[in-house]
Order: structure tokens, then C-alpha cells, then sequence
């Protein structure tokens, strides 16, 4: 699914990522664990398009097609997801309505007739229970006054409806209790299969615990 060749990125001229070779197949989970600055979220953030971080050389792949040749929204709708380390808010703009507009897009690329406001209602709401949150979020501005455990989970509830090929996870268990640790667990294994494969970064052994990984890089 992923295939990563002797990639080197920099931002604001300094280079972070020196010569990094990866391989996920599909239906597999992988997790890389180091120290800040060894290049962790910059990798996501290489993989995910944000026009900030500058490509010197090497190659990825996503489903046989060049990952680096399209723009950040061409890979969101093609299947790939980045759960951010520090989600950031949308004032003005409610969980629902960010939700149906991503969704619809996603399904537009993929050939799919858009869910009408029922059908993403009813997955919505099946999607907070699973993330343990309200349905009041549905209406609340995206992450706008959410504590930091409430925006890891708002980060599954959009993973669970756009239902991405590659899920990539940015420290998703930053800050957690272990019971919002839990969660995260039963979201991921919940949507492990063959077509679908996890990246996740981590500092911490714990996460590991609740997602056992196919391959663990230091």
C-alpha cells in the first residue's frame, strides 16, 4: 500500500528526514517510536501534502500511484488520513457540517452517490458512541473549546466516517487517561482489515498495549 524510498525532507531549510525507506502493506499496522525531533510528525506531515514541508529527493508511493504529485486534498480524497498531534479548531464551521462535506467529497472521488443528511446522522451518531462522546458535538465548532482528550477523539469520530486506506495516527495517545487510551484501541482494532493499514506514532509502549502492531521501528 505504502512503500517509502530513501526519502529526505527538510522545513525552513533545515533537513529532518535523512534517507527514510518504508514498506506498509496492506492490512497491516506499524508503529515508529523515538525521541522529538528524530522526523516522527514530519513524516505524516510529508505524507499528508502540508505545502510547509519541502521534498529534497526519494519517492513514495500509495497504492501504485505517486504520492508525491498530488496536492493534500487529492490525497485525503484518494483514502489517506492524518490524525493530528494538536487537532486544531474551525470557528464557525460545526462538527456535522465539516463531516458531511468531507465525507461527500471522499465518496464523490471514489464514484459513490453523497450520503443525504439522515444517512450521515445515523453514522454520526454511531460513531460518537463508539468514541464515547455526546451528541452534542455534532453541533459544537469543530475542536472550538474542546479539552485535548475531546479532540483525540473528535480526530477517531472523522476517521470512522471517512473510513480511509491509510489511517496515519500522530501521537493519538498524547495526554490520554487510560481510559480514552481504550478507546483509541477499540477504534483502531475495530477497523483493522486486510485493505486497510495504520501508522502509528508513538513515545510510548502503552498505545502499543491496546494496538498490537504488525512491525515496531525505533
Amino acid at each position: 500500500m505504502l512503500k517509502i524510498t530513501d526519502l529526505h525532507a527538510a522545513i525552513d531549510g533545515k533537513q529532518i528526514l535523512n534517507g527514510l525507506t518504508l514498506e506498509i502493506p496492506s492490512g497491516e499496522v506499524h508503529a515508529i517510536m523515538g525521541p522529538n525531533g528524530s522526523g516522527k510528525s514530519t513524516l505524516t506531515r510529508v505524507l499528508s501534502g502540508d505545502p510547509r514541508y519541502e521534498v529534497i529527493s526519494g519517492g513514495v508511493e500509495f497504492n501504485g500511484e505517486n504520492l508525491l504529485e498530488k496536492s493534500a486534498e487529492e490525497r485525503a480524497r484518494t483514502g489517506l488520513f492524518l490524525s493530528y498531534q494538536y487537532p486544531v479548531s474551525i470557528p464557525g464551521v460545526s462538527n456535522i457540517q465539516f463531516l458531511k462535506a468531507a465525507v461527500n467529497a471522499q465518496r464523490a472521488t471514489q464514484g459513490q452517490s453523497p450520503l443525504d443528511a439522515l444517512q450521515l446522522l445515523e453514522r454520526a451518531r454511531d460513531g460518537l458512541k463508539r468514541v464515547n462522546l455526546d451528541d452534542s458535538f455534532l453541533q459544537r465548532a469543530v475542536n472550538e473549546g474542546f479539552s485535548g482528550g475531546e479532540k483525540k477523539r473528535n480526530e477517531l469520530l472523522q476517521m470512522l466516517l471517512l473510513e480511509p486506506k491509510l489511517c496515519l495516527l500522530d501521537e493519538a495517545d498524547s495526554g490520554l487517561d487510560i481510559d480514552a487510551l481504550k478507546v483509541v484501541g477499540d477504534v483502531v482494532n475495530g477497523m483493522r482489515n486486510k485493505e486497510r493499514s495504520f501508522l502509528l506514532i508513538t513515545h510510548y509502549r502503552r498505545l502499543l498495549d491496546h494496538i498490537p502492531p504488525d512491525r515496531v521501528r525505533h
